[in-house]
């Protein structure tokens, strides 16, 4: 299907956002990947769901019926959840950002808090209640989890390829390039952003669309429900990203 002039304008509302081209200090930074990193930490909720759908995880184990959908997640999962470290061992991308973080010296102890307390099995409403972060950053994160708890399998695939990982290679370039015209050159969020733009670029992102294609074939009503819950991830990324803005000017 052809997608919708809706979806291509919240594409070109995130990739064009203003957010890009303002960070000029190392404050700004900050304040940045402390929003951001939430966005990091929920996007592996739809890519479990992902791979719920798509592969056995169950004793005993029963073989699922279409290997390539399972062998597409498998591969994404495989570096988003051990990726290289740039140091000859492993880590999550999720790791990899605390870590870039932590050498920025932005703020670490509000996710980590969060993540800990949704790991002791604290529900995330009640998490909520126990950190102060920005209502965009609470919008963004509840509506992620709701597409990775609620949604078809079609339609969190649609919110994975259109709200991520088709997203971020263009992103997170002009991103990259603004930092290095800043002069702030830290190699760890360097190494970050690096990975996504090659991963995403080069091989999660078509894997991705070839997933969504899959689930969705010829029907035109799931095409139709993909392409909407895209535009939705899109547009409270645009959320997110006027929630920074605010926050850096603030």
């Amino acid at each position: 299907m052809h997608i919708p002039a809706s979806l291509q304008q919240a594409q070109q509302q995130v990739t064009q956002h203003p957010l890009y081209t303002v960070i000029e200090t190392i404050e700004q930074l900050r304040i940045f990947m402390s929003h951001h990193v939430f966005a990091v930490w929920d996007f592996m909720s739809l890519l479990k769901r992902l791979q719920q759908h798509v592969t056995t995880v169950t004793i005993p184990w029963t073989p699922y019926a279409h290997g390539q959908f399972t062998r597409f997640v498998h591969e994404i999962v495989l570096a988003e959840e051990s990726d290289h470290d740039g140091r000859g061992g492993y880590a999550s991308h999720y790791a990899l950002y605390i870590e870039a973080m932590t050498q920025c010296g932005a703020h670490t102890a509000t996710i980590e808090k969060f993540v800990s307390l949704v790991q002791a099995g604290v529900c995330v409403e009640q998490a909520w209640q126990h950190v102060h972060v920005p209502i965009s950053v609470r919008n963004f994160v509840t509506h992620t989890l709701d597409i990775a708890q609620k949604g078809k399998p079609h339609e969190v695939a649609a919110a994975f390829l259109y709200g991520r990982e088709d997203l971020i290679p263009e992103m997170f370039q002009t991103f990259v390039d603004r930092l290095h015209q800043q002069g702030m050159v830290y190699p760890k969020l360097t190494y970050y952003l690096q990975r996504h733009i090659e991963l995403d670029g080069d091989q999660h992102g078509p894997l991705a669309k070839r997933l969504l294609e899959a689930l969705c074939g010829d029907d035109a009503q799931k095409w139709e429900e993909a392409y909407a819950v895209a535009t939705q991830a899109l547009q409270q990324r645009v959320q997110l990203w006027d929630g920074v803005l605010k926050a850096v000017y603030s």
